[in-house]
C-alpha cells in the first residue's frame, strides 16, 4: 500500500502560533495544503493579523484561533469542544505542541517550588492533555502526527534553570513511549529539539546571549538559527509517516 504523506486539507493544531516557531509553524503547514487551528495565550492582534495574512493566500482555507490557558486543564478541553464545532471533525489531524514557558532560573537553591510546577504543567503536562485528546481521533482513522517542541535543553542541560531542562527531557521521553504505542495505528511522534533560535520571546536577538554558552561565538555554524529553519522540520515530520520515535537536535552544530 502507498504510504499517505498529503497533508493537504488536513487539520494541524498549532500552540504557541502568535509569532516565533508556532507562527512560522502556521505559515510553511499552510503553504503545503493545511487548515489550520491556532492558539494564543495574550498577544490577539498578532494571531488576527497572522491569520489575515495567510487569508489573503487562500481565502477559502480554513483557520480559526483559539485563546488558551495551557495551565488550565478545562480551557484545553474548551478549545477541543471549540476545534470540533468549527473544523466539523472529531480532533486535529496533525498536532504541534509548541507552546510553552521559558523563565530563566540557572540557580536550582533560587528556583522556588510554585516556579518548578508551573515550568511543568505548561511545558510537559499540557503536551500530555493535548495528547490525550488528539490520538483517539487520530487512532481512528489510522492517521496522525504529533511533535512536541522541545528543547537541547532536554539532552544536555542548557543554560536555563532545571525545571527548564526537566519539562524538556520529560517531553522527550512521552514522546518515545507513545512513538512505540501509536506506530501499528498510522500515529507518528516525534520532537524537535531547537537550540539558540533568534526572533523569539525566548531569544528576541543575539545581544541575549552575550557572554554566556550560549553566545553565537560559541555556535559552529557562527550565527543563531531562524523560526523557519525549526518549521522546516516539523514540516517534514508532517510528511513523511516512516519517522517516529525520533528527538531532532536542531543547534548549529552545538553538542
Amino acid at each position: 500500500m502507498e504510504p499517505d504523506n498529503d497533508i493537504r486539507g488536513r487539520l494541524a493544531l498549532i500552540t504557541g502560533a502568535s509569532g516565533g516557531i508556532g507562527a512560522a509553524c502556521a505559515r510553511d503547514l499552510f503553504n503545503h495544503g493545511a487548515c489550520l487551528a491556532l492558539t494564543y495565550s495574550t498577544n490577539k492582534s498578532a494571531i488576527e493579523a497572522l491569520i489575515a495574512e495567510l487569508k489573503t493566500q487562500d481565502p477559502s482555507r480554513h483557520v480559526t484561533s483559539h485563546k488558551v490557558d495551557f495551565s488550565d486543564v478545562d480551557d484545553i478541553a474548551s478549545m477541543f469542544r471549540q476545534i470540533q464545532l468549527l473544523h466539523e471533525q472529531p480532533g486535529p489531524d496533525i498536532l504541534i505542541s509548541n507552546a510553552g514557558y521559558g523563565k530563566r532560573i540557572s540557580n536550582i537553591i533560587e528556583i522556588p517550588l510554585q516556579e518548578f510546577e508551573k515550568m511543568i504543567h505548561i511545558n510537559l503536562t499540557s503536551s500530555f492533555l493535548l495528547s490525550k485528546q488528539a490520538i483517539p481521533y487520530m487512532v481512528s482513522q489510522k492517521w496522525g502526527r504529533i511533535i512536541f517542541i522541545s528543547s537541547i535543553a532536554a539532552i544536555g542541560g542548557g543554560i536555563n534553570g532545571c525545571h527548564y531542562a526537566a519539562s524538556k527531557a520529560g517531553l522527550t521521553g512521552m514522546m518515545k513511549n507513545l512513538a512505540t504505542k501509536l506506530a501499528q495505528d498510522g500515529v507518528t511522534v516525534n520532537d524537535v529539539a531547537p537550540a539558540m533560535i533568534g526572533d523569539t520571546g525566548m531569544i528576541p536577538d543575539a545581544t541575549l546571549l552575550a557572554g554566556t554558552a550560549g553566545d553565537v561565538s560559541n555556535i559552529p555554524v557562527g550565527r543563531l538559527g531562524t523560526p523557519q529553519e525549526c518549521a522546516n522540520v516539523v514540516t517534514m515530520l508532517c510528511k513523511t509517516g516512516y519517522m517516529t520515535g525520533q528527538s531532532i537536535l536542531l543547534a548549529g552544530g552545538l553538542k
